[in-house]
């Protein structure tokens, strides 16, 4: 199979360092002469037998003998590990069977002639074999002495390691040899590991009072082998298989329940399958139902027609047994370890891949008859919340009447419950069934054409502005005029559409036109109010200032008369916006508050969020970080609790929190706002916000991770414009902190080149020429270092060029609100500093100048600043007051957690012989970033995964990341472990 590696093949072993340790130790312990026995205990392919692999590859000059039990039945074959095991020690010449002639009870080709050393005579063959009454045995006793023995032989000359695998499965004989050996454990050179399956042992099974037993036993312990974390079992996936894209590396990992096994064969779909469970894995799960009696058996099926868990009333219901016969049943396959008893009276399957193997081999009618009778019982119940299993079921039964009204009813459900991706995938199945359903069956009152103009809206909320747009268009060419309302309706949801992705705005205008048409004439309404809030939103970013206010001031009026609370909410919003560019901030301010105000009496949310974020931006623009901050903050929270985070101003809001906590120095939660999604979102979504998180990578010296985003990112330039501004700039940020300014001003060039696709001037290019200029600074400081004038000229010539490009932008640059705001004129005065350091050192004056203008609130920019600043005051030969900057700026970078700028600013403090910090001894570094400290304190406390996302507000897959990255930095393999070991080093401090 191409791409996929084997297990045992080379592959590492993942996630299993304690285990082994243990292994280990107890092998060394009876190289020592403290002979042991280990029972390794684990679910079915959860890597028993990789494990004692490795462990016999570690083995070193021990001699490794292996036996393994067969599932041959009730009976099984007696002896068969042993006989396997010593037919091993054969092989290598180490058997003498007429020392010991019992022996050849296990290997009858080896067995003495009758009577050839006085015994009573020996058939040569095993009991079971010729039909021996057991008074013909020459007993057990001797036979288990006379393994016993050579085994204590055999340790006299090396150290042996005794395996015997699958004990679930052997017969009585070899449980009642083993028992022998096991309590006869001294001081021989003998480690004995037996593996079984956890899983198989139901409370009758004839090795479970023998393992109670031998537990007792001083010689013996006893390793559960559990499945992979959720981590683990993304690094086992990605090894085994690391062709795979990572959400197929993820939907593997989480289908698979941290079973290596089950991984395996589910690799083996990914690569070349179709997404069923493989035909291998399926006997392997099915053996286990098969044990089950009719009633059991009818019990588990009915119940995978359920899902993954049902509850008791809902299994009873369907099944249609008495109490005494379900519960009898249910009993048996909670036993045999089939389901499990959650709270609530609910079951759950061990495993997911057993029902969904189990739902598979159903026969098809049955299958379809289960549904149904599942989809009559929801029907009847009247549940909340039932909607969508309802549509499940309906579905599968083809019932496709019930099935398009439950997912209409759970769209309905989902919506209301903050959970715009399920209400979109409820919609997109509603639209899927609505062409096969009869026009009498339909729900009544809906239309194909609302159900598209939802399911635009759902996709919108959930962060895929591109699926929002594809229904809405399909929604416009669907419109019937004879409904001017609810036409203009859908192309009034288009041209909203359309707003959200750049490169629209053609199209854009001829949709809110075509809106307008069909409502232009008639009187005040919520439809009118709408097209003319949009309308005017439209107008404002065309910087069509004067019609845009009319069209606002249209759609307040409108919406009162109509009561469109809503409308008016977005109309204010606007009008708000268009007082910014007129010198007017106390009325744009009143505006904006007023329809953040109007909206939540509304409760006209997404409106709300849209008021929110230009209230921060009104903030930010004027420089009032703390404020911004504030606003950005409450808006996260607002759209979070709504669900709508991933909406267009929901989006919007998260990422102005990541900028706006970055530039006031909250790092953490910057990089808490910029953490990726964890469900499936629109790439341009993720890409935008992975984009505004590389600003905290970058300055905190995380260069390995962040080359790789800014790489990425690069491909998802496209997307969105901002993506291509945000990482221009940092990515020539983190070329000149890694000393390659030859990268920095390609990437600068490249960023400015892309954004001129747009316009020739947009205000972000300040910044661009700004970091621009010190790389070609760099250029030149180096081209005079070789002596090399035509390199130095050119890169001087290019650093003024930019700084003319620079104040052009500043002067021309969109978008803006009147004058140039203060970060626009920090980043132009930086401009100008960094070029006065082409030719030299660099002129004071500016850099001064340019720390002031920083002070607005950008922490970690005015910082950089006065480290250039300490510069060319040192090179003035104004030592105090260099060392007063840079142990400014050292405060703020030690404090920010900014690795690279402390560096430098140490590096400028050992040349000058200037002491950043008071004298004494310096505190140890931290090894950790301080989200990776947040999660580790977390899981100290005994939190789960899910546990520490929800309380850092970030995805448990982005948990499951920060704690691969932690116990990588500590050496550990496991959550635990990675607590013990940063508690001994120090790292941790005990909780209270």
């Amino acid at each position: 199979m191409p791409g996929v590696a084997r297990l045992g093949s080379g592959i590492p072993l993942v996630a299993r360092s304690r285990e082994m340790t243990r292994l280990r130790a107890a092998l060394d312990e009876a190289a020592g002469g403290k002979a042991g026995a280990v029972l390794l205990a684990g679910d079915a392919g959860v890597g028993k037998t990789r494990l004692v692999d490795e462990l016999a590859a570690a083995a070193g000059d021990a001699l490794v003998l292996n036996g393994r039990c067969l599932d041959v039945g009730e009976t099984g074959l007696p002896y068969l590990p042993f006989t396997e095991a010593l037919g091993q020690v054969r092989d290598a010449g180490l058997l003498d069977v007429a020392a010991r002639p019992a022996l050849g009870l296990l290997l009858p080709d080896l067995a003495l002639p009758p009577g050839h050393d006085g015994s009573p005579a020996f058939s040569g063959l095993p009991s079971h074999v010729v039909g021996r009454r057991p008074e013909q045995d020459v007993g057990q006793l001797q036979l288990f002495d006379a393994v016993h023995g050579l085994l204590g032989d055999l340790a006299d000359q090396r150290p042996v390691l005794l395996i015997l695998e699958d004990l679930h499965w052997a017969d009585a004989s070899t449980r009642y040899l083993l028992s022998f050996l096991l309590s006869r454990l001294r001081s021989q050179r003998l480690l004995v590991v037996g593996t079984y399956r956890s899983d198989d042992l139901h409370r009758s099974h004839p090795l479970r009072p023998l393992l109670n037993e031998l537990v007792r036993l001083p010689a013996v312990q006893r390793l559960d082998l559990t499945p992979l974390s959720a981590i683990d079992a993304r690094s086992f996936v990605a090894a085994l298989a690391d062709d795979l894209p990572d959400d197929v590396v993820l939907e593997v990992a989480e289908r698979s329940d941290g079973n290596p096994f089950f991984a395996e064969e589910l690799i083996a779909v990914a690569t070349c399958g179709d997404g069923r469970v493989p035909w291998t894995l399926a006997e392997v799960l099915l053996a286990r139902i098969e044990r089950l009696s009719p009633d059991a058996q009818r019990v588990v099926r009915v119940a995978s027609v359920g899902g993954r868990s049902v509850r008791h009333d809902l299994l009873r219901a369907v099944a249609g047994m008495d109490d005494v016969q379900l519960d009898g049943a249910l009993r048996e396959a909670v036993q045999h370890h089939v389901l499990l008893v959650a709270r609530d009276e609910v079951y759950t399957f061990r495993h997911a891949l057993l029902r969904e193997t189990v739902y598979h081999d159903l026969l098809p009618g049955e299958r379809v008859r289960l549904h149904a009778a599942y989809a009559d019982r929801l029907a009847s119940s009247g549940d909340r919340g039932a909607a969508a299993a309802l549509a499940h079921h309906s579905l599968e039964s083809h019932d496709l009447a019930r099935a398009l009204r439950a997912s209409v009813d759970a769209a309905r459900e989902a919506q209301a419950a903050g959970a715009p991706a399920e209400s979109l995938r409820h919609l997109e199945q509603a639209l899927q069934l609505w062409s096969a359903v009869p026009a009498d069956d339909r729900p009544t009152g809906l239309t194909e054409l609302v159900l598209l103009r939802r399911a635009s809206w759902a996709a919108g909320t959930a962060g895929q502005p591109e699926r929002a747009i594809a229904f809405a268009r399909t929604g416009t060419g669907a419109v019937d005029e004879s409904d001017p309302e609810a036409a203009a309706e859908m192309w009034r949801r288009f041209a909203q559409a359309l707003q959200v992705l750049e490169g629209n705005e053609g199209e854009m205008y001829r949709a809110v036109e075509e809106a307008w048409r069909l409502v232009r004439d008639r009187p005040a309404s919520p439809s009118r109010a709408w097209v003319l809030a949009v309308w005017a939103a439209a107008l404002r970013q065309d910087r069509a200032y004067a019609e845009a206010r009319e069209r606002a001031r249209m759609a307040v009026a409108d919406g009162r008369e109509a009561g469109a609370e809503a409308a008016v909410a977005d109309a204010l919003t606007t009008l708000g916006l268009l007082e910014e560019p007129e010198g007017e901030v106390s009325r744009a301010r009143e505006h904006l508050r007023a329809a953040v105000a109007c909206s939540m009496e509304a409760e006209a949310v997404s409106t709300e969020l849209r008021a929110r974020y230009f209230l921060g931006v009104h903030h930010y623009d004027l420089g009032e970080l703390g404020e911004a901050a504030r606003v950005f903050d409450e808006g996260v929270a607002r759209a979070k609790a709504t669900g709508l985070t991933w909406s267009s101003f929901g989006l919007e809001l998260r990422i102005l929190q990541v900028l706006t906590r970055y530039y006031i120095g909250e790092w953490d939660g910057a990089a808490t706002a910029a953490e990726p999604p964890g469900l499936r979102v629109s790439s341009t979504v993720s890409a935008r916000l992975a984009a505004a998180g590389t600003h905290v990578a970058v300055s905190r010296g995380e260069f390995e991770q962040a080359e790789r985003m800014i790489g990425e990112l690069r491909a998802d330039w496209h997307r969105d414009l901002q993506i291509a501004l945000i990482t221009g700039g940092t990515g020539a940020e983190l070329a000149l902190w890694r000393g390659r300014p030859e990268l920095a001003v390609e990437r600068i060039a490249d960023a400015i080149s892309w954004s001129r696709k747009e316009g020739d001037w947009l205000l972000a290019g300040i910044r661009l020429a700004a970091l621009g200029i010190a790389g070609h600074v760099e250029l030149a400081a180096r081209a005079r270092r070789r002596r090399d004038r035509a390199a130095e000229e050119e890169a001087v010539r290019a650093g003024r060029e930019l700084a003319e490009y620079a104040h052009t932008t500043a002067e021309l640059g969109t978008p803006r609100t009147g004058v140039l705001g203060p970060e626009g004129r920090a980043w132009l005065v930086r401009a100008d500093a960094a070029a006065s350091r082409l030719t030299g050192p660099g002129d004071p004056a500016l850099w001064r100048r340019a720390v002031d203008a920083f002070g607005y609130g950008a922490v970690f920019e005015q910082a950089v600043c006065r480290w250039r600043l300490a510069e060319a005051l040192l090179a003035a030969d104004r030592r105090d007051e260099a060392a007063e900057e840079l142990r400014r700026a050292g405060a703020t970078a030690d404090e920010l957690g900014a690795a690279p700028l402390r560096d430098a600013l140490d590096l400028v403090a050992r040349r000058a012989r200037v002491a950043l910090r008071d004298a004494g001894p310096r505190d140890r570094v931290d090894p950790f970033t301080p989200r990776e400290r947040s999660v580790l304190e977390l899981v100290a406390q005994g939190r789960t995964n899910r546990q520490v996302g929800e309380e850092l507000y970030i995805s448990e897959k982005t948990v499951s990341v920060h704690l691969s990255r932690i116990m990588a930095k500590l050496g550990a393999s496991r959550r635990a472990e990675a607590v013990a070991t940063a508690f001994d080093r120090g790292l941790l401090d005990l909780p209270d």
